[in-house]
């Protein structure tokens, strides 16, 4: 053979693609997760079928997932001053980062449930999140605080008759001007400081009145935050030390009359992940802001706004899980190693499996959990009896209230723990590519461990749960009665059920009679929050999962007879249906 023709010859053979998986992309979020599509429905959120169908289009198109891809590798930049040297204080982001934050405004991600004022609200909202977390974790940031915001401001009617409405625009307008003349504003949030951390209290950001304050009234706010996510937000909530203790403020970033407020952005933090999203560090000098509430009762107005991202957490952790599993499961439908497609090989399919495992039964605690939301509030298409029990609900809404406000914390904990080491599994299926960043499993990586920090890191998540329980009557009897449902469909979930009851009630009881040494108490509290979490899963997956999804977690979860890394179901489970049921249905 000549030498060219050899030369042609190989160039042909070397950039052949054999043994390659297809990419993950133009294929439909929403329609595609059976648990997803089934729990919309069974939630009370049918009617937005057709709204999250369209919605799992777009962020599963190759168009969406480039603007992900896009915003993270191109992250914001700070521009303190302009050309002139003067204070500006400002954001600049990817144009992707702009098209993302309109898609999701556009579809109501930031305030379904207080526009639409209607049931499974809570349930639709937090599928929609779930889809969009997935496609690019960073502009749910934003996204979060905004939703969340809206609690907290009504507990000032006059601010929240003002600013609720331009909430309720599904416009996203990103000019800095004022809110008054925009086509919607989007929230952020200030309460963490250098010396305090999560012990909001130790903060030292002072508010002084102006014409001697009060509730709705115009105060001066002096210090600095440590932590400010989405600093070119329209407003922001934010704690500062008053007369009378630590009081919330809504702080707009440009006033009335079209002048900037007093808000200067320091510098943007340089994270580990959730890169497309500007982070900061904030300093405040006779900052314009209004009291919301009541002076000194800052955490108690604020609660409800945290208790909102929590929830936030739970879907964003949740929704990592979904991802890398399809990723995994797409990677290993397209490669062969030994003769055999990865999917096909014995000890692979265990790990497939038991990730898919995870994620159905951190979906479905996600969305039992956001149902919670819509059960504690009245809407305007369910009237309520004198016994505030609303059509059609099974429990009373002050039970509700009472799941809501411990499973926050419950799920929050749990599925933000579960998140890193699921999405570390799923990209070592990949094996190099995974490592590789073209693969989205490393920032799906990076994202992983962000939720288990926000709203609160572990500890603190598990004390507040030892606070609701010593405080709070009916929060074990609301989770007692939701394991109630699944009773009689397992004797082994049943057995777990009861013995999770009985150490939440010796917890109460040993709080609450103070004979128990407080740190024994604490020490104990994250097995107590991961063994109530697995019960719940299990009664859930046990309703409304198939019998070998049902098995395999009751097994590898609730008995513990398995091993501690992912992989390690025991022998004789249905790994092949666990994973079909996990795949993508085109």
């Amino acid at each position: 053979m000549k030498t060219k023709e050899r030369e042609a010859d190989s160039r042909v053979f070397t950039h052949e693609v054999l043994n390659q998986p297809q990419p993950l992309v133009d294929f439909n979020l929403f329609s595609t997760d059976k648990v997803l599509v089934e729990g919309l429905e069974r939630h009370g959120a049918a009617w937005a079928f057709e709204r999250a169908r369209e919605f799992g289009r777009r962020m599963g198109s190759s168009e969406v997932l480039q603007w992900a891809d896009q915003a993270n590798r191109f992250p914001p930049i700070l521009k303190t001053h302009d050309r002139f040297g003067h204070r500006i204080d400002e954001v600049e982001f990817h144009p992707s980062w702009y098209n993302l934050m309109s898609l999701s405004i556009e579809h109501g991600l930031h305030n379904l449930p207080w526009m639409l004022k209607r049931s499974g609200s809570h349930a639709a909202r937090s599928v929609l999140m779930f889809l969009a977390y997935q496609t690019e974790a960073g502009h749910c940031c934003p996204v979060s605080m905004t939703f969340s915001a809206v609690p907290a401001l009504r507990v000032q009617p006059d601010l929240a008759k003002l600013w609720e409405p331009r909430v309720l625009s599904n416009c996203y307008d990103s000019r800095l001007i004022n809110s008054g003349d925009k086509a919607g504003v989007i929230f952020g949030m200030g309460m963490t400081e250098k010396q305090g951390g999560s012990d909001v209290r130790a903060n030292t950001t002072r508010a002084l009145p102006v014409a001697g304050g009060g509730s709705g009234k115009e105060y001066l706010l002096t210090g600095h935050k440590w932590f400010c996510s989405a600093p070119m937000s329209d407003a922001f909530l934010i704690l500062a030390q008053a007369a009378s203790g630590l009081s919330c403020f809504l702080v707009p970033r440009i006033l009335e009359d079209g002048t900037r407020n007093n808000f200067f952005i320091q510098r943007l933090k340089d994270k580990l992940g959730n890169k497309s999203n500007a982070s900061s560090e904030i300093e405040l000098r006779d900052t314009i802001g209004f009291l919301v509430g009541e002076e000194g009762r800052g955490v108690q107005t604020i609660i409800e706004m945290v208790n909102h991202t929590r929830l936030d957490c739970a879907i964003g952790s949740a929704s990592l899980m979904r991802q890398a599993t399809l990723q995994a499961v797409q990677h290993c439908s397209g490669r062969a190693a030994f003769g055999k497609r990865l999917i096909e090989q014995p000890l692979m399919k265990n790990v497939l499996a038991d990730l898919a495992l995870e994620s159905e039964a951190a979906t479905l605690l996600m969305l039992r959990l956001a149902e919670s939301y819509d059960r504690a509030s009245l809407w305007e298409d369910e009237p309520a009896n004198g016994a505030r029990v609303a059509a059609g609900r099974q429990a009373p809404i002050d039970e509700e209230q009472s799941f809501k406000r411990i499973v926050s914390a419950i799920a929050k904990y749990w599925l933000c723990k579960r998140a890193p080491q699921h999405v570390a599994e799923a990209l070592e299926c990949l094996g190099g590519s995974g490592y590789v960043e073209e693969s989205g499993l490393p920032r799906l990586f990076r994202e992983s461990p962000l939720n288990s920090i926000w709203e609160g890191s572990g500890n603190v998540i598990c004390l507040d749960v030892l606070r609701a329980v010593a405080k709070e009557p009916l929060v074990v009897e609301a989770i007692e009665r939701e394991l109630e449902k699944g009773r009689g469909s397992d004797r082994r979930v049943d057995a777990h059920a009861q013995e999770v009851l009985s150490d939440l009630r010796q917890c109460q009881s040993a709080l609450r009679d103070g004979k128990t040494d407080a740190a024994t108490v604490e020490t104990g509290s994250r097995r107590l929050v991961e063994k109530v979490a697995i019960a719940l899963q299990a009664s859930l997956v046990v309703r409304f999962s198939p019998p070998a999804v049902a098995d395999a977690f009751i097994e590898s979860r609730v008995l513990r007879d398995h091993g501690f890394c992912f992989g390690t179901l025991a022998k004789g489970s249905k790994v092949d249906d666990i994973i079909a049921r996990a795949s993508i249905q085109q």
